[in-house]
């Protein structure tokens, strides 16, 4: 009788959850697919399903457009990577004291709202910003360098942004890592380069392979920090989404490239994440 009411409690316990996750994620989603191959009369009425607005997006103009995307997501992702998994590493073993203060400045960020983000960067990125006067101080440029309405100022802001996404699940793996399995590898022989690519690396492959997606996967359909830090110079999906859904008789091809971006995405991360599992598992060696 009690294991019957403990299951039953935590039935009743998730169902809210559920309840949201089919009427925030799964209606919308099925919302988004139905209306990119409906084919709708100016009443109102389906008169059926059809496959030209999917087929309209697979022209060279959209692909480039996906694929300068996806190269904005993974480069984003890319170097992120590089630079928190050393912010990772020193959090979970150097920094003893000071971790949950250092800890705490990691996430402040994310108290404030992100337009004050994006104008404090305009103020160090202007021609007479704080990184160009002090450039100018140090003697490394005569002139002002353009900085922002460009992709450096657009990659600056992503990295800012995506950057703690990527700290916090690799500082999770590294947190619980035995040390004593980096002492018994330099006792018996290994050097710092080999110990991180065969021990370290390959043990904290869960932590970096979330935080490789989670960075990875929303950048790919940033909106705001291309349009306001890349000065709407380059097409992105975020934008051309945007561009289609807030027309007033678009909407239905906004949802039909949404699908088709949403593919490329879903093949790349599968490609991904294939590579990244290759890559830093451990491998076997017999003999």
């Amino acid at each position: 009788m009690k294991d019957y009411c403990r299951s039953h409690f935590a039935f009743s316990i998730g169902v809210p959850s559920l309840i949201w996750q089919v009427c925030f994620f799964y209606l919308p989603l099925f919302l988004i697919i139905f209306s990119s191959i409906a084919l709708i009369s100016e009443d109102g009425q389906v008169l059926g399903l059809t496959a030209d607005k999917l087929v309209l997006f697979l022209r060279a103009p959209y692909i480039e457009v996906i694929g300068s995307s996806l190269a904005l997501a993974f480069g984003n992702a890319l170097i992120c990577l590089c630079i928190a998994y050393p912010v990772a590493y020193f959090l979970a073993f150097s920094s003893k004291k000071f971790k949950n203060l250092l800890l705490f400045l990691l996430i402040v960020p994310f108290w404030t709202n992100f337009l004050l983000h994006v104008y404090a960067w305009f103020f160090v990125l202007e021609r007479e910003g704080f990184l160009n006067n002090l450039l100018r101080t140090l003697n490394l440029i005569q002139e002002p360098l353009h900085l922002l309405n460009s992709l450096f100022a657009t990659m600056i802001m992503m990295v800012y942004c995506y950057l703690p996404f990527m700290v916090l699940p690799i500082y999770s793996s590294l947190e619980k890592f035995d040390v004593r399995l980096i002492e018994a590898s330099l006792d018996l022989g290994g050097g710092w380069l080999q110990t991180f690519r065969r021990i370290i690396l390959p043990l904290t492959l869960r932590g970096v392979r979330n935080g490789f997606f989670l960075v990875y996967i929303p950048s790919f359909g940033e909106f705001a920090i291309p349009e306001l830090m890349g000065g709407d110079k380059r097409m992105f999906v975020g934008s051309v989404v945007s561009h289609y859904i807030l027309g007033e008789e678009t909407g239905s091809l906004g949802a039909a490239f949404t699908v088709i971006s949403s593919l490329f995405l879903l093949f790349s991360a599968a490609i991904l994440y294939l590579l990244i599992n290759r890559l830093l598992k451990p491998r076997k060696r017999y003999g």
